[in-house]
């Protein structure tokens, strides 16, 4: 197969779990490589995701490495054979990578869960709240660069807003629906886009009031996105050098773990929505 100049983060996670597989079964790369009829190099480049795997080789590989769980090797296989386009591609070359990646991770998701605590999660962000983010983080983005940002941003919407839309919860920090990232009419309207969302049945939403005992969650910001299977699950995270996806057992197992007892800091759904129509009244 071709190789892959810049997998995707899909692609690397799929060439991370065969790696898994082989390692849980002790088996050693050059073993496997013989097994599928290639060289220690070319297993290299699958397992670092910059090369293709094909179905029959695949099921293979499991099949040597005695990996009965059938709903992994399926979801595996789909990851490998697939060939999805999405509307996320149209900006490879215009965005970074890591854009592009969060898209797909969402289209592809069984569910996302959300923590935000400083702004307003971007699944919600009217173009004017998330111009004015951009705005603040990147001021030496001219117009060109700043616009599609923008745009991008507006048509990860779909994921909640479609007619098969992914089951999104999402906790939302009281300090982030106060912040005015531009002025009191787009703090507004925000808030009113996040309730709009709410009424249509696209969100579940949680609030923390900033005057809650016992939060100290401050560092909690991320998504989970949920896989075909527990096992292909992966957190996003936000970090100083960008967007990292989290997909190690105990990593992820930590973060799951996080998200509950966030979750028991908040407010219900019917106290969270009457708490941002007050809010809202107030601004």
């Amino acid at each position: 197969m071709t190789m892959r100049n810049q997998p995707t983060a899909r692609q690397i996670r799929l060439g991370a779990e065969l790696r898994r597989l082989r390692e849980a079964a002790g088996k050693p790369a050059k073993e496997v490589a013989a097994l599928l009829g290639s060289s220690s190099a070319h297993m290299s480049q699958i397992e670092a995701g910059s090369s293709g795997i094909s179905e029959e080789r695949l099921r293979r590989l499991a099949a040597h490495c005695a990996c009965s769980d059938e709903e992994l090797i399926d979801a595996l296989v789909a990851m490998a054979t697939d060939r999805t386009r999405g509307w996320w591609d149209e900006y490879r070359g215009v965005l970074p990578q890591v854009n592009l990646d969060v898209a797909e991770a969402e289209h592809h998701a069984t569910f996302l869960r959300e923590v935000v605590i400083t702004h307003v999660p971007g699944l919600f962000q009217t173009p004017d709240y998330a111009r004015a983010v951009f705005r603040y983080m990147r001021p030496e983005l001219p117009e060109s660069e700043l616009a599609p940002r923008v745009e991008h941003r507006m048509r990860r919407h779909v994921v909640i807003e479609n007619g098969t839309s992914t089951p999104y919860e999402t906790i939302v920090h009281e300090f982030a629906l106060r912040m005015r990232v531009a002025d009191r009419q787009t703090s507004v309207v925000q808030l009113q886009r996040i309730l709009d969302r709410i009424e249509q049945g696209h969100a579940i939403v949680r609030v923390i009031p900033v005057d809650q005992d016992g939060f100290a969650g401050a560092g909690a910001s991320m998504m989970h996105v949920g896989g075909p299977v527990p096992r292909l699950d992966t957190c996003l995270r936000d970090t100083p050098t960008g967007t990292a996806f989290i997909d190690a057992e105990l990593q992820l197992a930590h973060l799951r773990t996080l998200f509950r007892k966030v979750k028991q800091s908040s407010l219900d759904p019917v106290r969270s929505r009457d708490f941002i129509h007050r809010l809202a009244k107030e601004l």
